[in-house]
């Protein structure tokens, strides 16, 4: 048979079997629960499908995201953000989210993107509202201003580009797309506490005049109170929002080191830098090391992965405490078997999670600042600290409240460390021997 017509048969084969199995588009996608807080908090289907019903009606779906009136999120910026990747007749692009960030940082928003397990750092999780490089104290949530510049400047030494050459417009929709998603994952762990903590245990009683108890189940569509209750949880998450440009990290004016230093002014900050470097009351050789290489600590996590850590380790301890159970009772069988469901659910979520990562400091002489290498944004580090991860602030934790050494300190901690890269190489002193390989990594 003539090849050119076998292959012409083989491709009309092909393009009947596609029609066949259908040409209609792919399923949109949903919105995952985030499992390991519905199994941390014992949440069975029923209470699973109704905060997921409760989600949706607060927030929508990836293609069809509400802002609800609650969040005062603009859902015009949403809009441009949602859904799938397209541009229409006067070049406007839309589905910027799909388009810039879901493969990292996943549908949900839960850095679980399809690239994610091959990246290091992982992409960020937004679903806690925890974001590291920000002006704000530190448990207080990022502004605006601190989200775009983060896309625009991308984070250095991570896989997170710059978006610079983004329009203003794309830049300001990625913001509210990205918050809207914080606030959603803050929601949905909110719920779950509120279902396991709040909602109790009822009596019920069957026709034999037997008296077991049930969970209330969770039902605010027919429930006013429960309905009050989702929504005081929302007004909760959303104060952090709102209060986050209160709680900028302002420097006392008088504090702040002139431009125009003499090269004798600079060294004597960068000395005095150095000093508390080493210092008790900053401690920063803790983490950072005696070599400012990160040679300190090595054994922390960030929130993110130690949450993954300690469920990873939850469910191996409840694998092994159910193993050496022996059940006496009928009462105590029955405890058993629900504790046995309880850790195969455990265990399917268990499989999932990415293998949980150490926070290793930052290699300070490398002269790469996550988060910006300007003066006020490593002084907005040294005062707050970075959220999320084991480095704490110099400065007070919120307005008015007093820190452990005075801002003139920190400024000159701030001339030490962006003089680092620079300093003699027979500064450094000799790294810890438990921190060798890693270095050399």
């Amino acid at each position: 048979m003539n090849s050119s017509l076998l292959t012409t048969r083989t491709l009309s084969v092909a393009l009947l079997c596609l029609c066949a199995l259908g040409c209609s588009q792919s399923e949109p996608p949903e919105f995952r629960l985030n499992m390991v807080s519905m199994t941390s908090n014992e949440l069975g289907p029923e209470y699973q499908q109704e905060i997921a019903n409760v989600l949706s009606g607060l927030f929508g779906t990836p293609d069809k995201p509400f802002a609800h009136p609650a969040t005062g999120l603009d859902q015009l910026k949403l809009d441009l953000s949602a859904g799938p990747a397209w541009s229409d007749e006067r070049g406007y692009n839309h589905g910027l989210y799909r388009k810039h960030c879901v493969h990292c940082h996943g549908i949900d928003g839960d850095g679980y993107g399809p690239t994610a397990k091959i990246l290091n750092p992982y992409p960020r999780d937004y679903r806690k509202g925890i974001f590291k490089f920000k002006s704000t104290f530190n448990a207080a949530k990022p502004t605006d201003a601190d989200l775009e510049r983060i896309l625009r400047n991308g984070v250095p030494g991570t896989s997170m580009p710059s978006f610079e050459l983004l329009p203003s417009s794309e830049v300001e929709s990625l913001v509210e797309y990205v918050k809207y998603l914080a606030i959603k994952g803050q929601m949905e762990t909110s719920l779950a506490a509120y279902v396991f903590d709040e909602l109790g245990i009822d009596e019920v009683e069957d026709e034999d005049g037997n008296v077991t108890e049930q969970r209330i189940p969770f039902d605010p569509a027919n429930d006013a109170d429960q309905a009050e209750a989702v929504l005081d949880i929302l007004a909760e998450v959303m104060e952090g929002w709102e209060t986050a440009e209160e709680n900028v990290i302002i420097p006392v004016e008088d504090q702040i080191p002139a431009d125009d230093r003499s090269p004798e002014e600079l060294a004597a900050s960068i000395e005095r830098g150095r000093e508390l470097f080493y210092g008790t009351k900053a401690n920063c050789i803790k983490c950072h090391g005696p070599t400012g290489l990160g040679d300190g600590q090595q054994t922390d996590y960030h929130v993110w992965n130690k949450e993954a850590k300690d469920y990873i380790q939850g469910t191996i301890d409840l694998a092994e405490s159910l193993a050496k159970a022996d059940p006496e009772t009928d009462e105590e069988e029955a405890d058993l078997d629900r504790d046995y469901e309880i850790l195969a659910a455990r265990q399917e979520v268990a499989e999932t999670l990415l293998p949980p990562r150490n926070a290793i400091p930052r290699n300070l002489r490398k002269g790469i600042y996550r988060g910006g290498r300007r003066r006020i944004d490593v002084f907005h580090k040294i005062h707050a600290g970075i959220a999320g991860s084991p480095m704490p602030g110099l400065g007070g934790s919120s307005p008015g409240a007093e820190g452990t050494i005075p801002e003139a300190d920190m400024w000159a901690i701030v001339d030490y460390v962006l003089n680092l890269p620079y300093e003699a190489p027979s500064q450094p002193q000799r790294a810890l021997p438990v921190n060798e390989q890693p270095i050399a990594q």
